[in-house]
C-alpha cells in the first residue's frame, strides 16, 4: 500500500513548525544528524481518529527524513491494559499504511532500568518514599498561585528511603500504602514539578511481566527515559504534555548528570485533533461500549480507527484528512465534514458504481416479453476508465426505490409518476401507465411500458427525459440488510457541557436498519470491507461479518454533505 498521502506536501513542510524545529536541530548538528521518532500508545483502548493524526505525523516525519519511527506501548498501568488492545493498535497502524522500526517496544522492557534510575535519584537525595494518600497529596499541593506544603516524609534519610523502596518492590506493602516521589520544588509555579509521584504500588498481574512487579512507574517517569533508551531524537506529544516538558527534562538531567550522550531526546508539542459531534476520551468511548450504547469498539458510529474501517473509510482518506488538517500549535475544533469530504474524494475515484434498492417497490413493464432477460452494459466507474464495464441483467419485473414514485408529483419532481417518463440507468426509457393501491393507501406495484428503441447506448427514440433511476431486476436480485449511520451525537460539543452528561446528546437516529434491500447479483459474493457507490444513494461497504447467504452493508458516507444544508 502506498504511503504517498502520508508524506507532507512541500508547502506543509515549509510551514509545519515541527519540521522547522527538526531542521534547526539538524543544522546545529544535534544528535549526530540522526532522526528517530516514536508513537507511544497506552494499550488501554482502541485507537481513534485523533491517534491517526499523531500516527501520520510521527511516521510522516520518519518518511520525510528517511528515518525510523518506533512503536512503543506505554504499558505501565496493568489495571487497564489488555493484549486485545495491543493487537488492535498494531493492526490499525498497519492498516493505515505504516511500518514501525524493528519489533514493537514496551515500557515494561525497561522496568529494571527505570527501577535502577529511581534508586539513583534516591541516592542523590532527589526522591523519597511518601505515605500520604491521594487526597492528602492533592490538599498539600497548593494552587498555581500559592505554594504547596512539603510532605512530612520529605526529609527521610537516603538509607531509610532505599530500604522502604526495596521493600515496596518486594511486596511488603498494600496498594496505596506508600509511593515514591521526586523531590523537586513544592513552590514551583508548574504544579507538575511539585514533588510528582514516580512509583505506586499495584498488586496486579501484568500482561507481559506477569507477577514480577508490584510497583509500577508513572508515565512522567517512564516517558523521557524510554525515549532516551531507544535513541529517540524528537518526542512528538500533544499539547496537554507541554506543562510536563520541564519534568521530562528534569528527570533526564538527573540520570544523565555528568554525561554527554550522543543522542538526547527533545519533546515538542502540537495541538491534538478535536472533531465536532464526537467524543475522543477513551474513558467515554469505553463507557459507550460497556453500557451497550454501541455494539463495540468497532461500531461504525465510533471515531475509532477500527470503527471507521468497518464503516468503509479508507486508509488513504484518513491520511488525506490528517494532511489537510495540518499541524497546529494551539487546540482547535475540526469540522467532521472535512473528514467525510476526504472519504468521498477517495471513494469517488476507486469505488465501483452498483445498483442497490434500499426501499423497494416492484415495477412491472407490461409490454416487455415475459421470460426475456437482457444483459445491459454499464460503466464501473466513470472517474476511472481502467475499471472497465460489466453487465447487469434486465427483465420484465424490477425494483425501484419507493421514493422515486409519487402519485401526485409536483412539477419539479423529475422521477416517476402517472404519465411520466424516466430512463432506467443503462437500460430503457419507461412510462408509468398505472399503479396498484392497497386499502390503506400504500402503493404496492407500478405498471409501466417501455420504448424498445430507447436502449441506452443505441437510443433512436428521440425521447427526452429529465430523470434517471437506478433499478434491480426482481428475478436476479439478492437480498441484503443495509445499515444507515448518522452522527452519534446531535451536539457539536457533546462533552463540552459541565452541567450535563455527554450521553444526553446521543442521536436516537444514529442507526437505521433496512432489512429487505435488493441488490444487483454482482454483489452476491463481495468480500468484507469492499467499497461501492450505490447509485444515487452514497458510498457503502460490506460489513466485516457479511457472508454470501447473509449480506450486510454499512453506509460509509453520502454523496454530499447533507448536514451542511440541514444546518443552514
Amino acid at each position: 500500500m502506498s504511503n504517498e498521502a502520508s508524506k507532507p506536501s512541500v508547502e506543509e513542510v515549509k510551514t509545519n513548525f515541527i519540521f522547522q524545529e527538526i531542521d534547526k536541530d539538524l543544522a546545529a548538528g544535534k544528535n549526530g544528524g540522526q532522526i528517530l521518532t516514536r508513537f507511544p500508545p497506552e494499550p488501554n483502548g482502541y485507537l481513534h481518529i485523533g491517534h491517526a493524526k499523531s500516527i501520520c505525523l510521527n511516521f510522516g516525519i520518519a518518511k520525510h527524513y528517511k528515518a525510523g519511527c518506533n512503536l512503543r506501548f506505554d504499558d505501565t498501568n496493568p489495571t487497564k491494559e489488555e493484549v486485545e488492545y495491543v493487537d488492535s493498535i498494531q493492526e490499525d497502524i498497519k492498516w493505515l499504511g505504516f511500518e514501525w522500526e524493528g519489533e514493537p517496544k514496551y515500557a515494561s522492557d525497561y522496568f529494571e532500568q527505570l527501577y535502577e534510575w529511581a534508586v539513583l535519584l534516591i541516592k542523590k537525595g532527589k526522591a523519597y518514599v511518601c505515605e500520604l494518600n491521594a487526597e492528602d497529596i492533592a490538599a498539600q499541593k497548593g494552587t498555581p498561585t500559592t505554594p504547596g506544603k512539603e510532605s512530612p516524609y520529605r526529609n527521610r534519610s537516603v538509607e531509610e528511603n532505599l530500604d522502604l523502596f526495596a521493600r515496596m518492590r518486594a511486596g511488603e506493602f498494600k496498594d496505596g500504602e506508600k509511593i515514591l516521589r521526586a523531590k523537586i520544588d513544592m513552590a514551583s509555579p508548574n504544579m507538575h514539578m511539585r514533588d510528582p509521584i514516580m512509583y505506586r504500588i499495584l498488586h496486579r498481574h501484568h500482561h507481559r511481566s506477569g507477577d514480577q512487579w508490584c510497583i509500577y512507574p508513572m508515565y512522567d517517569f517512564t516517558h523521557g527515559q524510554s525515549d532516551f533508551l531507544e535513541g529517540i531524537t524528537h518526542s512528538i506529544c500533544t499539547l496537554e504534555f507541554e506543562v510536563h516538558r520541564p519534568l521530562y527534562n528534569w528527570f533526564l538531567d538527573q540520570i544523565l548528570e555528568g554525561e554527554t550522550p550522543s543522542v538526547r531526546p527533545r519533546q515538542i508539542e502540537f495541538a491534538r485533533l478535536n472533531l465536532n459531534y464526537t467524543v475522543m476520551s477513551k474513558r467515554k468511548l469505553l463507557e459507550l461500549v460497556q453500557k451497550g450504547i454501541v455494539s463495540g469498539w468497532d461500531d461504525p458510529r465510533m471515531p475509532t480507527i477500527s470503527g471507521l474501517r468497518r464503516r468503509g473509510y479508507t486508509p488513504e482518506s484518513i491520511r488525506m484528512f490528517a494532511d489537510r488538517v495540518g499541524v497546529a500549535r494551539r487546540d482547535n475544533v475540526i469540522d467532521i465534514a472535512l473528514l467525510e469530504y476526504c472519504v468521498r474524494e477517495d471513494l469517488n475515484k476507486k469505488a465501483m458504481r452498483v445498483n442497490a434498492v434500499l426501499n423497494p417497490i416492484k415495477l412491472i413493464i407490461t409490454n416487455y416479453p415475459e421470460g426475456q432477460v437482457e444483459m445491459m452494459e454499464t460503466v464501473n466507474n466513470p472517474e476511472d476508465e481502467s475499471m472497465g464495464q460489466r453487465t447487469i441483467p434486465f427483465s420484465r419485473e424490477i425494483y425501484i426505490e419507493r421514493d422515486d414514485f409519487m402519485e401526485d408529483a409536483p412539477k419539479k419532481f423529475f422521477r416517476l409518476g402517472p404519465g411520466r417518463q424516466v430512463r432506467l440507468k443503462s437500460a430503457y426509457i419507461i412510462q408509468c401507465d398505472d399503479f396498484k393501491k392497497e386499502a390503506d393507501g400504500t402503493i404496492s406495484e407500478i405498471y409501466c411500458s417501455y420504448f424498445p428503441d430507447s436502449r441506452s447506448g443505441s437510443d433512436t427514440s428521440g425521447l427526452k427525459v429529465k430523470g434517471t433511476l437506478h433499478w434491480v431486476s426482481a428475478q436476479h436480485a439478492v437480498d441484503a440488510e443495509v445499515r444507515l449511520y448518522d452522527r452519534l451525537f446531535m451536539d457539536e460539543e457533546p462533552d463540552g457541557h459541565k452541567d450535563k452528561d455527554f450521553k444526553e446528546f446521543l442521536n436516537p437516529e444514529s442507526l437505521t436498519i433496512l432489512p429487505n434491500c435488493k441488490l444487483e447479483p454482482f454483489l452476491a459474493n463481495v468480500q468484507p470491507l469492499d467499497n461501492f457507490q450505490f447509485q444515487r444513494l452514497g458510498y457503502f461497504a460490506a460489513d466485516k461479518a457479511s457472508k454470501p447467504d447473509q449480506l450486510v452493508f454499512n453506509k460509509t458516507v453520502g454523496l454530499r454533505d447533507s448536514w451542511a444544508k440541514a444546518n443552514k
